[in-house]
């Protein structure tokens, strides 16, 4: 018996399947993606499964593309007898809101609850609502299970979840959530594997498209850069990071409607507004334009700028880990990080910097570092299935 575990976007859908043992769920044995699900799209299907990559074009139907790929992903799980027989599926929701602040199993009372929190996460949320019910409509005699990229974050004290705004507003849940929370759960429980200073004051950086900081003791979660939103906090592959609400204010005066803010916000903002050119590191990296230098440039700024601010929570700094798709492979950023840090005690290895890869969970730091330096690969997939394990 196994887990599948599902993150649904607009456009793609990575899943993976988790082998059961004595209750508990293991690493994937199969991974892979749909993407082209958007309308008009050429949907391909893509999975790895006992060391062999494959990929099969879908034809176009007249079904939705979401429904018709669910149903070729239920003919390939009933292809192989190798392929572990799936007992629940475990997917990515990005926003609980107040009421959730663990994974639940889905009922439709849940979903009318999740749906009414699509306003706060407009990017994803709607997304992963609609996979859900997608799956519920391809895989009706499964247990569906949520699980909250905001749930890791319960453990936030309220000064700091507690915006300033009349109280009105805050009962009505108007305050911080924090994001990215399945990752820095997996990377939490590495390196409480790993290191006996991860027990002690630990900055986690989940920097991609999506980028956040997370500062933890003891384990747990204590502040985070992400708020209210997706949009907080550090600069994004397309969406703003923190900016002064009165911008919006002035943009309001201009004329411009929801709708044309929303766009600025999360799609036309972060690397790729700056640039000019991508939202994607590695082709900013590679442009050497100035424009792209200036992208990056004030990404690594934002980092370190934030990380000062998680660092003076946490009264001091223990251990340093990157995960997310440029924190596990651009080892430049992490450089330029460890020397601005530096007066943390931070000392980042350069051999060891340019052997981590994000292939494995490896520690950077040199010998003298006061501060533990680690690089996590995160896996949301197998948390997300350890979640719905549990519940069933």
């Amino acid at each position: 018996m196994a887990i599948l575990s599902v993150n649904a976007g607009s456009s793609t859908l990575k899943f993976s399947i988790h082998p059961l043992h004595d209750a508990q769920a293991l690493p994937s044995v199969l991974n892979g993606s749909i993407q082209g699900l958007e309308p008009g799209g050429a949907p391909v299907l893509d999975w790895s499964f006992q060391g062999r990559a494959q990929s099969r074009q879908l034809p176009v139907t007249e079904l939705d593309p979401f429904d018709h790929a669910l149903q070729r992903l239920g003919q390939l799980l009933a292809s192989d007898p190798a392929i572990p027989v799936i007992e629940a599926i475990a997917h990515r929701v990005v926003h609980g809101g107040q009421d959730f602040s663990a994974s639940v199993l889905v009922t439709d009372t849940i979903l009318s609850q999740l749906t009414d929190l699509s306003s706060l996460a407009p990017l994803h949320q709607p997304q992963n609502l609609k996979g859900i019910r997608a799956f519920q409509k391809a895989f009706p005699s499964l247990p569906q299970i949520a699980c909250f990229d905001t749930a890791f974050h319960a453990t936030l004290p309220e000064v700091d979840y507690t915006f300033a705004l009349p109280q009105a507003l805050t009962r009505q849940g108007v305050r911080r959530y924090g994001f990215h929370g399945l990752s820095y759960q997996y990377v939490m429980g590495v390196l409480l594997e790993r290191s006996e200073q991860a027990r002690g004051r630990v900055l986690m950086a989940h920097l991609g498209n999506g980028a956040s900081l997370c500062a933890a003791q003891n384990g747990l979660s204590c502040s985070t850069s992400m708020g209210f939103s997706a949009l907080d906090g550090l600069m994004m592959g397309t969406r703003t990071g923190s900016i002064d609400p009165g911008v919006l204010l002035y943009l309001m005066e201009q004329g411009w409607d929801h709708d044309r803010l929303e766009t600025l916000l999360y799609k036309q903002s972060g690397l790729l507004g700056v640039s000019g050119v991508s939202a994607d590191m590695r082709r900013l990296r590679a442009d050497g334009s100035a424009a792209a230098k200036a992208a990056i440039d004030l990404f690594t700024y934002r980092v370190v700028r934030e990380s000062g601010a998680m660092v003076a929570c946490l009264g001091g700094l223990d251990l340093l880990a990157f995960s997310g798709g440029i924190g596990e492979h651009d080892t430049e950023l992490r450089a330029q990080m460890g020397q601005r840090l530096a007066w943390l005690g931070v000392v980042i290895d350069p051999l060891l910097n340019n052997q981590a890869t994000g292939n494995e969970v490896m520690a950077i730091h040199a010998p003298e570092s006061r501060v533990q330096v680690w690089v996590v690969p995160t896996d949301e997939g197998l948390v997300a299935a350890r979640e719905a394990a549990r519940l069933i």
